[in-house]
């Protein structure tokens, strides 16, 4: 049973996205899936329909089990059975306040760890949701990972990431002992649809040509064709998902995209995507 971690200290690359649709499409192959999501925004809890803090537990009291003043809670008490298949543990903004809590314990980046080992037998995936940021619970989901799947996003500062991220893993891996080699990139949000451009963006992007002038999307392209080159560099697997408004239509209605528009652009890539990673172990 693998655990697959999303990682990235930066928010809005996606990360969330790609666990959930994941998530999604293993599930439609008949695998068993537990979604944690560890992040106090609790995005990946609302992505699959359910409202933070509605639940009777979360993950929240998981990660606080056997701190001196809180109750012993297991993972699977913790765990949703969700409408759309996989399984969740769910987060919310209690969360935030763990966090201090944590580091006065001696197994604080191992608690993820401990606590997955409990449920191992009854999934065939475990993909845990991180949050954008360098904290504890960052480092207990890559230390608690078998293959770690970093994503980006297409912005000019994304190259810039890619050394950032880098330096974050050796430093975790001191930290903690144990090595972090991401063995996949996602870049979300990356073959631009041109046939959606606004005719009033094409009709700037045309003057511009006309003058000699790179049009917008040509800098786009040209941005996203670097960044692509530099994933392939860096990573053994890199893919980019496109532009598809189908994802946040499937976000705001709390189920992943396989279960409303599995033949658009961005499900494709993501099934294709899938298949990569329900072959690994």
């Amino acid at each position: 049973m693998p655990v697959i971690t999303f990682a990235h200290h930066k928010g809005g690359t996606g990360k969330t996205t790609a666990c959930l649709n994941i998530a999604g499409f293993l599930n439609k192959t008949g695998k068993k899936v537990l979604i944690i999501d560890c992040d106090p925004q609790a995005n990946a809890t609302s992505g699959l329909g359910v409202k933070p803090g509605t639940a009777g537990c979360d993950i929240y009291d998981v990660f606080m089990s056997g701190t001196e003043g809180f109750k012993q809670i297991s993972l699977s008490s913790a765990v949703l059975t969700t409408d759309t298949g996989p399984d969740l543990c769910p987060a919310s903004l209690d969360l935030a306040g763990a966090e201090p809590y944590l580091y006065g314990r001696e197994d604080h980046v191992s608690l993820l760890k401990t606590a997955i080992k409990t449920v191992a037998k009854k999934y065939d995936a475990v993909l845990v949701d991180t949050p954008p940021s360098m904290g504890q619970f960052l480092i207990n989901g890559l230390v608690a990972a078998d293959h770690t799947v970093v994503t980006m996003d297409t912005g000019p500062f994304a190259l810039q990431g890619i050394e950032s991220l880098r330096t974050i893993f050796s430093d975790i891996g001191e930290y903690t002992g144990k090595t972090v080699v991401p063995g996949m990139a996602i870049v979300t949000r990356g073959k631009i649809v041109h046939e959606e451009m606004s005719p009033a963006r094409e009709v700037v992007d045309g003057l511009k040509r006309l003058l000699g002038i790179p049009g917008t999307a040509d800098l786009e392209r040209t941005r996203f064709e670097e960044i692509m080159a530099a994933m392939q560099q860096e990573f053994p697997l890199a893919y980019a998902i496109p532009y598809d408004p189908m994802v946040p239509e499937a976000q705001k209605r709390g189920i992943p995209i396989s279960e409303c528009a599995e033949d658009s652009p961005a499900a494709k890539e993501y099934a294709e995507i899938t298949n990569v990673i329900g072959g690994w172990r």
